[in-house]
């Protein structure tokens, strides 16, 4: 394995480094840390950037770039799973809400180097994806108004309407530039990692204007989305 900066292919064995870890985790926790600190100082010191886990394979960066921090979240907590309060690891896992609330510089000191690759994570996959459910809620209501049914497909004048062409077409084109097989399933790290490319694709396609007014637009659909990530907030 390598270090988290590059993406490598899968192991079946944790890294003695990444073993060491866990066990800092866990001793820390046994010590009276809160769990919360504790996870977020292991995710700091976590080197790997893909692993194989008790049969599933764990990405924690996409394109080499964005860091999948609650994929992470949920590995480490697994592993000491036997020491935290099921409610508040429910919470942090499956709401993004996490026990303390701490300031930006708090929780960047805690990760350390992974917070610019966290951030890109955030803007471009959970952003990305909040701006698809924007422009998708306006669709419909469009099309409400003239009278189509429910089951008028509106995906694809999402996706042209962001990105200037159907999914098929750009699903095609991030594949055959990613060197990926051309097939009808899509799994959950590719369409993160598709997720990731369209964000880039869009900023390269798009005028300053049209982002900015674009990524305003996927902010305000996250304030009280049910979305299971959340920009860490705070003063600092």
């Amino acid at each position: 394995m390598t270090d988290l900066d590059n993406q490598v292919p899968s192991s079946q064995l944790t890294p003695a480094g990444d073993a060491e870890v866990i066990r800092h985790l866990e001793q820390a926790i046994t010590g009276g840390k809160h769990w919360y600190i504790a996870l977020l100082e292991a995710i700091g010191l976590w080197t790997t950037a893909e692993e194989t886990h008790n049969g599933r394979t764990y990405r924690y960066l996409i394109a080499g770039e964005a860091f999948d921090w609650l994929i992470l979240a949920e590995r480490l907590c697994e592993a000491v799973d036997s020491l935290l309060p099921d409610e508040q690891k429910t919470a942090l896992l499956f709401h993004g809400e996490p026990p303390l609330n701490l300031t930006v510089s708090k929780f960047k000191g805690l990760i350390g180097d992974k917070y610019h690759q966290y951030l890109n994570y955030f803007y471009g996959i959970t952003v990305e994806e909040a701006l698809f459910l924007a422009v998708q809620e306006e669709v419909r209501k469009e099309r409400w108004t003239l009278g189509y049914n429910k089951g008028h497909d509106t995906a694809n004048e999402v996706y042209r309407r962001i990105y200037g062409a159907t999914e098929t077409v750009l699903l095609k084109r991030f594949r055959r530039e990613k060197g990926y097989p051309q097939v009808r399933s899509i799994s959950l790290t590719e369409l993160k990692e598709f997720t990731y490319w369209l964000f880039k694709y869009r900023f390269e396609q798009s005028d300053k204007t049209r982002v900015a007014s674009d990524t305003k637009k996927a902010l305000e659909q996250l304030k009280g989305s049910s979305f299971p990530e959340k920009l860490v907030t705070g003063k600092g």
